[in-house]
């Protein structure tokens, strides 16, 4: 499966430490994340990162434009609630795109374990049929 990963400045150590904990299983998936998310995602876990431009300069639409085309399967986008981005137009496409194409989304921590423990027990290969 694919998935996308988007930090937060705030939250990006919190992404690695994620990545770090849960590399076992993501190593069995294909990952997509806007550049310095997913530079910082390869250095900390080795996995092969697929990046995209940085989010403030494209990132985050082309991977808006990957859930338009169905590529992703799953998202988790660790945001910071309490503090306004310049480029949250683009947030808010992400979100509202896996809404409208049905793709399993988290916003913090908590939902994204729930997330990757159900990936890793195939919960999500519905996903598969659904593509």
């Amino acid at each position: 499966m694919n998935i996308g990963l988007i930090a937060h400045d705030s939250k990006k150590k919190l992404m690695q430490n994620f990545c770090i904990a849960y590399r076992g299983i993501l190593a069995k998936h294909e990952i997509y994340a806007t550049a310095t998310s997913g530079r910082l995602i390869a250095e900390c876990t080795n996995l092969n990162v697929h990046k995209y431009l940085p989010g403030p300069l494209g990132g985050l639409q082309q991977l808006s434009a990957a859930i338009e085309s169905n590529e992703i399967d799953l998202v988790i986008f660790l945001r910071d609630p309490v503090k306004a981005k310049a480029h949250e137009p683009g947030m808010d496409g992400i979100i509202k795109n896996c809404d409208i194409h049905n793709i399993p989304f988290a916003s913090n921590i908590a939902t994204a374990e729930l997330l990757i423990h159900a990936l890793d027990r195939g919960d999500l290969d519905w996903r598969e049929m659904y593509k």
